[in-house]
């Protein structure tokens, strides 16, 4: 997989809630010798550091300006709210963007779900990060709707988040740019799209570096018969031959 010409790592962003260390660990498993890199990034970010080539892919949410970038969805995540412990929606197993008409909902500007305004009631203010809307709801400013590992990411002990319904849902995806589809890059696509190491792609690889020496070995072996298939080795016996007399004793 690797070769002269092969960077001597692989670097890879990832935006905040996303974790990629099952596939950072399935990397280091196959491919000691070439380091896999993180670097954590902003979804404000994502695209740009992978537009630049600062990092030879990124994960991140949908959706994205796709000009001139690949991206495969990988998984598509719940959506939750984020509610005091105490909060009334807590009681509840689900709520729906109905149940949380008459709460003030917050917005922040690095929002990753894909509307234009949240259901409820604005706040008079957008607050600049998810981190910064945790805090306003953990003050009882409002309520929070956010992918769950956001919420998983930024739990807090007073806070506690119930699945919404009739809200857009956050979908990850891997992406890097369009004409930058590697050696390294492939074998991070298999690792997320669950190749194994004996799949199909592996043995073309493996088959593409063999087939010069099987080459090889042929011509050696034709050169050796004069060009001539060699003839089996169970050769049947003359027919019509005449037996000997057995011998008289005494």
């Amino acid at each position: 997989m690797t070769g002269p010409d092969t960077p001597a790592s692989f670097k890879l962003a990832y935006v905040p809630g996303v974790t990629p260390s099952k596939w950072v660990r399935i990397w280091d498993e196959r491919s000691p010798d070439v380091p896999l890199a993180l670097v954590q990034t902003t979804a404000a970010d994502a695209v740009g550091l992978v537009r630049e080539r600062e990092v030879d892919a990124v994960l991140l949410r949908l959706p994205i300006d796709r000009e001139g970038l690949h991206a495969i969805p990988l998984y598509t995540e719940t959506t939750v709210v984020v509610v005091p412990k105490d909060h009334l929606v807590a009681a509840a197993d689900e709520v729906s963007v109905d149940d949380i008409a008459d709460e003030i909902v917050l917005h922040p500007l690095d929002d990753t779900l894909d509307w234009d305004t949240p259901p409820g009631k604005p706040a008079l203010e957008r607050p600049a990060t998810t981190a910064d809307a945790i805090e306003l709801v953990a003050a009882g400013v409002g309520l929070l709707i956010v992918p769950q590992s956001l919420a998983r990411l930024h739990h807090r002990r007073d806070l506690t988040y119930r699945p919404i319904s009739g809200t857009p849902e956050s979908g990850v995806a891997l992406s890097w740019p369009d004409d930058e589809t590697t050696d390294l890059m492939e074998q991070f696509i298999g690792i997320v799209r669950g190749r194994t190491v004996n799949s199909t792609r592996g043995r073309q690889q493996a088959q593409e570096k063999q087939a010069p020496e099987k080459k090889a070995a042929v011509k050696g072996n034709r050169s050796q018969t004069g060009g001539r298939k060699p003839q089996s080795g169970n050769r049947r016996a003359p027919q019509g031959g005449k037996r000997g007399k057995p011998r008289r004793r005494g």
